[in-house]
C-alpha cells in the first residue's frame, strides 16, 4: 500500500478561515474596506512599524518601493543571489541593475562585509533577505550601508524577530503571504514602514493614485468623487483576504512554535550525518520562524536525493535556484562569481516543514532522509 503523500508544505487553514470569508461575503463588501484596514493596523501591532499596507502580492510591494526611491536606469541595487527571482526582477524591470551579495554558507543570509564592498557611488539601495525565517544582521547591515536606503525582503520573516524586535519594525519591509508562507491570504502581500510621506506615496499608487478608499467614497452619505495627481497601479488587497489573515494572525504563535518543534526534530535526529549539511542559525540573538528547512545534500547528487524522496511520497522543494545564473541576468549582465552562493547552488533542498505535520510523520521524513544520505 503506498504511503501518504506529505508535501513539502501546506496552509494551516480552518473552520475559522472559512466563516470569516462567509461573514465578508455577506457583508455585501469584498474589496478594499474595513478589514483590509483592520489586517493593516494588526500587522503594524505585530511588526511594530507605524504603518502598514495591505496588497496584493510581496511582489507588487517591492514593485512600488523600488518605483518610490526612483530606481531608474543606471543605479544599482544590493541584494544576494540566493533569493526568489521576484526580487531581481523588479530591480531589473524599473531599469536597475542588481548587483549580487555573497551569503553564509551554514545560514544562507547575506554577508554584511559583502555588501559593504560592492558599495559604488551608483547604489541606490540595499535589499536583505532574511532567509527561511532567520533574520538577517541588520545592525552590521545598517552600519554596512551607511545612508544608503534598506528595504527588507521578509517575505520568510513573519513571526521572525531580531534582537527582540520583529523584522520590519524599523526599515521599510516587504511580506508575503503566499500559501506556502507562515501565514496566508491565499495570494497577499504588506509593506511596513515608519516613514509617514512614504507610506502615503505607496498607498496612493496602490490603488491608482485615487486618494480616498472606495469603502470611502462609496458608504452612506460619501462623496464619490476623487481626483488623481499621479497614476497608480491596480495592487489593492481584498477584505476576502484580510479577512483570511486576520484569522491566520490568531494562530501565528502555534504556527511559529510548531515549525520550531519540528526544525528542532529534524536537527537533533539528523545531526552529525557524514554527507548532509543542516542549516545553520545566526549566533546573534533572534527568533527564529522556521519558514523553510533548507538541508545541504553532499554524499549524492540532488538529483537522486529528489528521486529517492518522490520515490518514498515525500514532498521538497528548491530554494533558490541563485539569480545570478539566470540565463537574463547573464545576458543583460554578464557573469557573477559568487563561491559560496554557486557552492551550495546543487545542493540544497527544502524538507516537509509546516505546522499540519504530526511527530509520525516527521519521523518518516527523518527515516527516508537518513537512508538516502547514508545510501
Amino acid at each position: 500500500m503506498k504511503k501518504e503523500f506529505i508535501p513539502m508544505s501546506r496552509p494551516f487553514l480552518g473552520t475559522e478561515e472559512t466563516e470569516a470569508v462567509a461573514a465578508v461575503m455577506k457583508s455585501g463588501w469584498i474589496t478594499t474596506g474595513a478589514k483590509c484596514a483592520e489586517f493593516e493596523d494588526r500587522f503594524a501591532e505585530l511588526t511594530g512599524a507605524k504603518h502598514a499596507l495591505a496588497l496584493s502580492s510581496g511582489t507588487a510591494g517591492m514593485h512600488l518601493m523600488l518605483r518610490a526611491l526612483g530606481i531608474k536606469k543606471g543605479d544599482e541595487v544590493i541584494t544576494p543571489s540566493m533569493t526568489f527571482a521576484s526580487t531581481v526582477n523588479q530591480i531589473v524591470l524599473a531599469g536597475g541593475k542588481p548587483v549580487f551579495a555573497d551569503i553564509d554558507y551554514d545560514t544562507m543570509l547575506i554577508k554584511p562585509a559583502e555588501i559593504k564592498n560592492l558599495i559604488t557611488d551608483k547604489t541606490k539601495a540595499v535589499i536583505p533577505v532574511h532567509f527561511a525565517g532567520a533574520p538577517a544582521d541588520m545592525d552590521a547591515i545598517e552600519t554596512a550601508t551607511g545612508n544608503i536606503p534598506i528595504i527588507e525582503d521578509a517575505a520568510h520573516a513573519i513571526g521572525t524577530r531580531y534582537r527582540e524586535k520583529h523584522a520590519g519594525y524599523k526599515n521599510p519591509a516587504i511580506f508575503s503571504f503566499h500559501p506556502i508562507k507562515n501565514i496566508t491570504t491565499g495570494e497577499g502581500g504588506m509593506i511596513t514602514g515608519n516613514d509617514g510621506q512614504l507610506m502615503q506615496q505607496l498607498k496612493l499608487m496602490r490603488f491608482h493614485g485615487i486618494e480616498r478608499d472606495a469603502w470611502k467614497r462609496y458608504g452612506k452619505g460619501s462623496d464619490p468623487g476623487y481626483d488623481i495627481s499621479e497614476p497608480g497601479f491596480k495592487y489593492n488587497m481584498t477584505d476576502i483576504h484580510a479577512a483570511i489573515g486576520l484569522t491566520q494572525m490568531k494562530r501565528l504563535n502555534t504556527i511559529t512554535r510548531r515549525r520550531n518543534e519540528i526544525a528542532s526534530q529534524y536537527i537533533q535526529s539528523l545531526s552529525g550525518i557524514d554527507g548532509l549539511d543542516l542549516p545553520g542559525v545566526p549566533v546573534f540573538n533572534h527568533d527564529h520562524s522556521w519558514h523553510l528547512f533548507v538541508v545541504k545534500v553532499k554524499s549524492i547528487s540532488r538529483k537522486d536525493f529528489m528521486t529517492g524522496l518522490a520515490e518514498e511520497n515525500l514532498g521538497y522543494g528548491l530554494h533558490f535556484p541563485a539569480c545570478h545564473t539566470m540565463t537574463y541576468i547573464k545576458n543583460l549582465f554578464g557573469v557573477s562569481r559568487l563561491p559560496v552562493t554557486e557552492s551550495l547552488a546543487g545542493k540544497i533542498i527544502s524538507l516537509p516543514i509546516y505546522p499540519g505535520m504530526d511527530d509520525m510523520q516527521v519521523q518518516r521524513v527523518i527515516d527516508v532522509v537518513r537512508n538516502l544520505v547514508k545510501r
